[in-house]
C-alpha cells in the first residue's frame, strides 16, 4: 500500500548546523505490518532518529506522520 510520511523536525542540529525546522515528506510503499513496525519502533525508541539519520546530533520535538494513500 502507498503510504505517505511526513518528518517534522524542530530545534535540530545537523553536522553542527543550527536549523529552527526540518521538514522531510515523502511517499513509499509498504506493507501494513511495515508500517506498524515502524510506527511501533517511533513511539517506543528515544533515540530513533539520531540512530538512524547521519549528522543528526540533537533534534528537540520530532514528530512522524504516517497516512495511508
Amino acid at each position: 500500500m502507498k503510504v505517505r510520511f511526513t518528518l517534522t523536525m524542530d530545534d535540530a542540529t545537523v553536522c553542527g548546523i543550527h536549523y529552527d525546522t526540518i521538514i522531510i515528506d515523502w511517499v513509499s510503499d509498504h506493507s501494513q505490518d511495515e508500517v506498524l513496525r515502524l510506527s511501533q519502533e517511533w513511539i517506543l525508541s528515544d533515540n530513533f532518529l539520531t540512530q538512524r539519520m547521519v549528522g543528526l546530533s540533537k533534534v528537540a520535538t520530532p514528530s512522524l506522520t504516517i497516512e495511508p494513500m
